[in-house]
């Protein structure tokens, strides 16, 4: 009976019972989200991870391997505070109770991240990130409106662009902090301000790279609704371009950084002064083709006019008239009667067909159609001379001589002959020569604010 007991019973080896115990594990527990403090952290060569994660209650040990290990975007050090997804498992040789981990981020970025991905499905699902909703941009923006820090880089980086590319267009910077607990409430306000002002064609949100809490700002609710409702088309050129954020999603046009979002909104003066020639050569193609024609028309006119020329057709009638009398002189005397009556009827068709008559008829047809391309030639010239006082007009409204009769001046730094565009480029003493639409002035600074 001993012996019969022994063949049925299961003896497992301390191996065995581990494994088994790692399969019911890993069966019975799915991926989980663990978060705490990293303690006991070690990369050997191998390039695997190893940490424990404790709180105040307790601790566990964790490994994360390798590719996993070498994708972080951080390096992790004992007292960090993270976030791990990870599988529970059983390491055999020892017999301990861990997890492996599949991803693991910092807590602080990880949370921002969760609300980050909340907003934006709950912002998409109600429509705010539709296409349809989206308005388009001006192609041509007299006034555009940048919200974003007055001391920043971004701001510099749209000003250059812009008088770069087309210094014509006039840029107001609406000074906002972008960062900070109180930055999405003063970029709502301005927002809205700017819509209720329905000053500007186009408003630009503006800030340069960094983190997540950096650019937290910018994932607000609010500022997401007040992009929505926003009477102006808003473009957002936030942070660089992998850096995303809600409002990008809301505005009309998202821009992959400053830079960028002031080549979208202006067109090239150089692009546009070739356009112009290019037109010119058009119209003047155009205008030449249409003299062609004419003359053409006019040479066509002459020759038919040759070919029906009176002397031609004197000739004709004298040589029927030859013939005649040859047929006259052969007729019988019998016949004699009614041949002068044929050469009666012959000299009456003659005179209703006199070559004098029909040449009044073809001068009078000469001189309307002289009159009809004289008029035409007019009614071209004429709309080619309104074409060209349009394009004169349209060339004149982006002048910057214009942009002085408004009231504006260009300071001049009478030194190196540079244009002044920022206050931090003068000096108290300095020399400047001020260009208004009438006349120059000569100023020196005395200070600034």
């Amino acid at each position: 009976m001993a012996t019969h007991a022994n063949t049925e019973r299961e003896i497992l080896t301390p191996s065995g019972l581990n494994r088994l115990a790692r399969d019911l594990l890993e069966d019975a527990l799915p991926l989980i989200w663990i978060e705490g403090e990293i303690s006991n952290f070690s990369r050997p060569a191998s390039g695997h991870l190893y940490l424990t994660l404790k709180d105040a209650g307790a601790q566990v040990r964790c490994a994360m391997f390798k590719p996993r290990s070498t994708w972080l975007p951080f390096k992790p050090a004992d007292g960090m505070q993270v976030l791990a997804r990870a599988r529970v498992s059983l390491y055999e040789a020892r017999g301990e109770f861990q997890l492996i981990i599949e991803h693991l981020e910092q807590s602080g970025e990880g949370a921002l991240r969760r609300q980050f991905e909340q907003l934006k499905s709950r912002l998409a699902a109600e429509g705010l990130f539709a296409q349809d909703r989206k308005r388009p941009l001006p192609a041509m923006p007299r006034r555009i409106a940048v919200i974003t820090s007055a001391t920043g880089a971004a701001v510099r980086d749209v000003l250059n662009v812009i008088a770069r590319r087309f210094a014509m267009v006039e840029v107001d910077v609406l000074p906002v902090p972008v960062q900070g607990k109180d930055a999405a409430a003063a970029i709502v306000k301005m927002l809205d301000a700017a819509s209720q002002a329905g000053m500007h064609d186009v408003l630009v949100l503006a800030r340069g790279g960094g983190s997540l809490e950096d650019l937290w700002a910018f994932n607000d609710e609010e500022l997401a609704r007040a992009i929505a409702r926003n009477a102006i088309p808003v473009v957002s050129a936030v942070g660089h371009e992998t850096d995303f954020s809600i409002a990008d999603f809301v505005a009309d046009l998202r821009a992959a950084t400053p830079s960028a979002a002031a080549e979208l909104l202006v067109p090239d003066a150089r692009d546009l002064s070739r356009t112009l020639d290019q037109l010119f050569g058009r119209a003047r193609q155009r205008m030449q083709r249409r003299l062609e024609a004419s003359a053409q028309r006019a040479d066509h006119l002459l020759a038919r006019l040759n070919q029906q020329r009176p002397a031609a057709r004197l000739g004709l009638g004298r040589e029927r008239l030859g013939q005649l009398r040859s047929r006259l002189t052969r007729i019988v005397e019998h016949e004699a009667e009614r041949r002068r009556s044929r050469l009666a009827n012959l000299h009456g068709r003659f005179a209703a067909r006199h070559p004098a008559l029909r040449l009044e008829r073809e001068k009078e047809h000469v001189s309307a159609l002289a009159r009809r391309l004289s008029a035409l030639a007019r009614r071209s010239m004429q709309s080619r001379r309104s074409r060209l006082d349009e394009l004169v007009r349209t060339l004149n409204a982006v002048s910057p001589l214009a942009t002085l009769a408004r009231g504006y001046s260009i300071l001049i730094d009478e030194n190196s002959g540079l244009v002044v565009r920022s206050a931090e480029s003068v000096s108290a003493g300095m020399q400047l020569r001020g260009v208004l639409s009438d006349g120059e002035l000569k100023l020196r600074v005395e200070g600034k604010h």
